[in-house]
């Protein structure tokens, strides 16, 4: 099934649950395409491995109230195929905008709930979350 070539400039949106608040992904984080030989619009397309932008690979600070001393953890980004195309570009798939897919935010030092007798910890190590490619590409498709 065709859909639209992610490419530089395009962004990445990660939503995670309430009441966790990630301040890094609160806006769309932009897109950095490596492909040497397919441009859309003047811009390099997305391959596989593109999908995580430097700014968010982590570690990333993050709160989940009543645990309002920050924490930290890291981004781990799960496409489903239908974001990517069955056919390789510089050997890697292409991104496609494709379906919603999913996001895991993997704690690694846990948020704190202070607390008169000693700080408590954010006891949810994991937090799954959701994930979409925005495009302004509406020329470009592939499968």
């Amino acid at each position: 099934m065709e859909d639209f070539v992610i490419k530089s400039g395009d962004m990445i949106q990660i939503t995670v649950p309430p009441p966790a608040l990630v301040p890094q992904l609160l806006a769309p984080v932009p897109l950095i395409g490596s492909s040497t030989s397919l441009m859309i619009s003047g811009q390099p397309a997305c391959l596989l491995g593109d999908e995580l932008p430097a700014a968010i690979e982590g570690p990333l600070t993050y709160t989940a109230p009543p645990f309002v001393t920050p924490g930290t953890g890291t981004l781990q980004i799960v496409l489903m195929p239908n974001n990517m195309t069955s056919q390789t570009m510089n050997g890697s798939p292409m991104l496609l905008k494709g379906a919603t897919f999913q996001a895991i935010f993997n704690v690694a030092s846990p948020a704190m709930q202070p607390t008169p007798t000693g700080p408590i910890p954010d006891p949810l190590v994991v937090k799954p979350c959701t994930a979409q490619f925005i495009t302004t590409n509406i020329s470009v498709m592939a499968g």
